[in-house]
């Protein structure tokens, strides 16, 4: 018997088959929404999945404003960042966040970090993603596929 016709075979930078998808962020929830595209990114729901090595897809969300929490997150729940200044915590809203220039993109890619590898890996995944307010992307040369999110698990 040929014990070679049983080697793992994995992907790496040359073998992943990387594509481009469009998400529809319209009434979704940002959680749930979020746990999708993260292993979009990460490439889980492809066959040759390499826990080391970047094999996922380059995710645009359009309509990422009209992206939904549950319950009554939109006003209770409190985003902390420090600007580095003695007294220097700030804490937001997702409501105020909504009315600042990039406040929905920097929601989406706050839950969207927390979700992917700490480390190298995953500050590259982060370079994959594409946020847009509206329903205008300007990635239209690389022939992204529309899929529905709510197909996946």
């Amino acid at each position: 018997m040929d014990t070679l016709s049983y080697k793992t075979i994995s992907a790496n930078k040359e073998t992943a088959k990387k594509e481009w998808v469009v998400v529809d962020a319209t009434d979704q929830i940002v959680g749930r929404l979020c746990s999708k595209v993260a292993k979009l990114l990460r490439g889980k729901y492809k066959p040759n999945f390499t826990p080391h090595v970047d094999c996922g897809d380059n995710v645009i969300i359009i309509n990422a404003a009209k992206v939904v929490f549950s319950g009554k997150k939109e006003t209770d729940k409190v985003y902390t960042r420090y600007t580095g200044y003695p007294g220097g915590q700030r804490f937001n809203t997702p409501e105020e966040l909504r009315k600042r220039k990039d406040g929905i993109d920097k929601m989406i890619r706050h839950a969207v970090k927390g979700m992917l590898p700490k480390g190298p890996l995953g500050r590259s995944l982060m370079d994959n993603l594409y946020v847009f307010d509206g329903a205008e992307h300007n990635k239209e040369a690389q022939q992204p596929k529309t899929i529905d999110i709510n197909q996946y698990k």
